[in-house]
């Protein structure tokens, strides 16, 4: 491992707070999200145990609680994330969950993130989500461009496996949108200083613009069927429109379903007619 790996204390991380919290915010995206989806072609390897460091793109305010979903897939494994210190102190219920927070633009913090960042991937069963490029950011954007902290940190670590995440949350058939996520290829580091850190930059740069280019190609086929569904959520249009197709079922006599995409496939209402 790194020589100062196990010099640096861990950041505040609650296992029955994390069980807790990520109950209900599976609940919360339950009912934000028609379905919380990985697709088939992006599921995470195994990993034999080996820390990992997790580099994402960020759509959204819904990442973190992206992330503590997604998280589960990885059993035994303990998770942190870094967040701003500004924002960690307005959202205090994440610090117990792995959160920890880094000063932003300072020489201070970007030296605490890499010595947190090593203490954490100097342990096997160990991770770090990280988003990378430090704001949010379209999902179609390119070049996928990052900050070089990452590559820094990976400069410092060791037998650790990175892997890229694309997640985006696109709009399908239905009045909820879906969120999406796709993992792809892992990146092995054997040791991080055999590469210089623009070099390391462009390694997960790359694997990250195919993750999000992979799964754009999966979220603009709607198919259902190239993801597995993780979180089942909301369905319907809501409000009259499903009021009305609930009475049509009930005067024909036939079973009503609130799904949007059953019903125009069954010939529901369309704008286009």
């Amino acid at each position: 491992m790194t020589a100062d790996g196990h010099s640096t204390p861990l950041p505040k991380r609650s296992a029955w707070r994390v069980r807790l919290f990520t109950r209900y915010f599976k609940r919360w995206m339950s009912k934000s999200f028609h379905a919380v989806r990985i697709s088939r072609s992006g599921m995470p390897p195994a990993l034999q145990g080996k820390p990992l460091l997790v580099v994402l793109n960020h759509p959204s305010w819904w990442d973190p609680l992206m992330g503590m979903v997604l998280a589960d897939l990885f059993a035994g494994y303990h998770h942190y994330v870094p967040i701003d210190a500004a924002a960690l102190r307005q959202y205090r219920i994440f610090e117990p969950l792995g959160f920890f927070g880094v000063e932003v633009g300072t020489a201070s913090g970007a030296l605490a993130f890499l010595r947190t960042g090593t203490a954490i991937l100097s342990r096997p069963l160990h991770a770090i989500w990280v988003t990378a490029q430090g704001k949010f950011t379209d999902p179609r954007q390119r070049p996928v461009q990052l900050r070089p902290g990452v590559g820094h940190l990976v400069r410092r670590i060791h037998d650790v496996i990175i892997l890229p995440l694309a997640i985006e949350y696109p709009f399908w058939q239905e009045r909820y949108p879906e969120a999406l996520a796709h993992f792809g290829s892992p990146i092995v580091v054997k040791v991080g200083k055999d590469h210089s850190v623009d070099e390391w930059m462009l390694k997960i740069e790359t694997g990250l613009t195919q993750a999000q280019d992979d799964l754009a190609t999966a979220a603009t086929s709607q198919d259902p069927n190239r993801f597995e569904t993780i979180i089942g959520g909301s369905v319907g249009v809501g409000g009259i429109y499903d009021w009305w197709r609930r009475l049509k079922s009930r005067l024909s006599g036939k079973q009503f379903s609130s799904s949007h995409a059953e019903a125009v496939a069954g010939g529901g209402t369309s704008c286009s007619r």
